[in-house]
């Protein structure tokens, strides 16, 4: 019997210490190479907001955390942006592949990159993008998930729960925490409790969470990556206003929406009854939204004479902004408005929004754009737009902020006309709201360094 425990506490031992060697020997293995993410971004390229996700976390992720080595896992990279991402970052890695049925990767690359990365870094997006697959990277992995900056609106959508018509911002806050504390998903409630840090980039979404009990160690407001991206291609931009006869600072930039984006047509699929829905709600509400726009486009010419360039954030809008902004407006303002007839990437909107006396949006992202170079924007939010808005009253820039159901085109010139007559007052106050996205961008980057550095 002794001898039998002899062996036993023995055999045990032997384990143990076999488990001491293995991790001692991961961690000096992983000592002597760069900490490693797996990024999950580039969610779509329709939308230059989407493509600027990722160059957004790329600079801040280098800015602040310059030793770390990236593999960007993306969802889809065209319109040029896989381009656009090689080209600014060569020390970028991409892997591509998506999950079996058992939610396991099916290419041997991302497998690879699923065995090697020290934490999954959920990109910027609306209701946690591909949240399934942080669900699956943590359960075959056991390693660290985090969240860089997302919106999680319980109320706005489709569905049995939601509310297709949406909602201003207060009505989606009160709404949002009056939920019982059980409605957040059984999926969404597993990754969130077990990811290492969860940042929002809007205060109700963080609040939400907080109110369903969420129990990551770090809930926090943390906004769009979008605000980091420091990528600008002036030959392109200069070029483009020397042929359309934009002079830096006496022209203003508009961007048209629909409240739902129409992605059925733009995938060349079948609509479904959701689509139809969608499609009424635009059908009824898109000439109300845009002649509050041409109204200030009306006001903006005659009272300075400077031009107007009508352009897109996504693909649809392109000609959208020669239909509802340029075409129905006077001749004598007609004459100062440029369309911009071919969609881009975000570094030329970027190279363009920095020359512009300021950037008016009906988009959520061409405003952030705008901030990062120290540009004034207005952003005029559908109420259909999810509660991802309320990021502009989170870093301060309230008075460049307006609910489109509670909006005149009359306020909006009212308050472009501020900015037309101080344009060094406005830009100041850029600045200041640029402080403020700092601080948070650097406790974002921060919080990953701590979850890398000590897995």
């Amino acid at each position: 019997m002794n001898r039998r425990r002899f062996l036993a506490s023995s055999a045990t031992a032997a384990l143990t210490l076999g488990a001491l060697r293995s991790a001692l020997f991961a961690a000096a293995e992983k000592a002597g190479r760069p900490p490693r993410i797996l990024l999950r971004s580039s969610w779509q390229s329709v939308n230059i907001g989407d493509i600027g996700h990722t160059p957004g976390a790329l600079s801040l992720l280098w800015k602040h955390f310059p030793e770390c080595e990236i593999t960007l896992w993306p969802g889809e990279l065209g319109h040029g942006s896989r381009e656009l991402l090689t080209k600014a970052y060569p020390r970028l890695k991409i892997v591509e592949g998506s999950l079996d049925a058992d939610g396991k990767p099916k290419s041997p690359a991302l497998a690879q990159a699923w065995a090697e990365a020290d934490l999954y870094l959920s990109g910027s997006g609306s209701g946690f993008p591909a949240a399934n697959h942080a669900v699956a990277f943590q359960k075959a992995t056991g390693k660290p998930v985090g969240v860089f900056g997302v919106s999680n609106d319980p109320i706005s959508g489709m569905g049995k729960t939601r509310d297709p018509e949406g909602g201003t911002l207060k009505s989606l806050r009160e709404r949002a925490l009056a939920l019982p504390p059980t409605h957040l998903s059984a999926d969404l409630r597993f990754i969130m409790d077990r990811a290492a840090f969860f940042f929002c980039r809007d205060t109700i979404t963080r609040d939400y969470l907080k109110a369903q009990g969420v129990k990551s160690p770090i809930v926090e407001f943390g906004p769009d990556a979008q605000l980091g991206m420091h990528l600008r291609d002036d030959a392109k931009g200069l070029a483009y206003l020397k042929s359309a006869g934009l002079e830096e600072g006496k022209f203003i930039c508009v961007i048209p929406r629909l409240r739902y984006t129409p992605y059925y047509k733009i995938r060349n699929t079948k609509p479904t009854a959701d689509d139809t829905i969608k499609d009424a709600i635009n059908n009824r509400t898109t000439k109300q939204d845009h002649d509050k726009l041409r109204e200030l486009i009306v006001a903006y010419v005659r009272a300075t004479g400077n031009k107007v360039m009508a352009c897109a954030e996504m693909t649809y809008q392109v000609q959208m902004a020669k239909d509802e902004l340029v075409d129905p407006l006077p001749a004598d303002v007609k004459k100062n408005v440029v369309w911009r007839d071919t969609y881009w990437l975000p570094d030329e909107a970027a190279s363009i929004y920095a020359r512009a006396q300021a950037v008016i949006s009906v988009e959520c992202h061409s405003p952030l754009i705008a901030l990062h170079n120290g540009t004034p924007t207005f952003y005029v939010r559908q109420p259909t737009d999810t509660c991802k808005g309320q990021m502009y009253r989170d870093i301060g820039a309230d008075d460049w902020f307006f609910e489109i159901d509670e909006t005149s085109g009359a306020q909006l010139w009212s308050r472009l006309e501020v900015i037309h007559k101080n344009p060094a007052a406005a830009r100041a106050k850029v600045k200041s709201i640029m402080a403020t996205v700092e601080a948070r961008q650097k406790r974002m980057v921060d919080a990953v360094r701590a979850v890398v550095k000590t897995g």
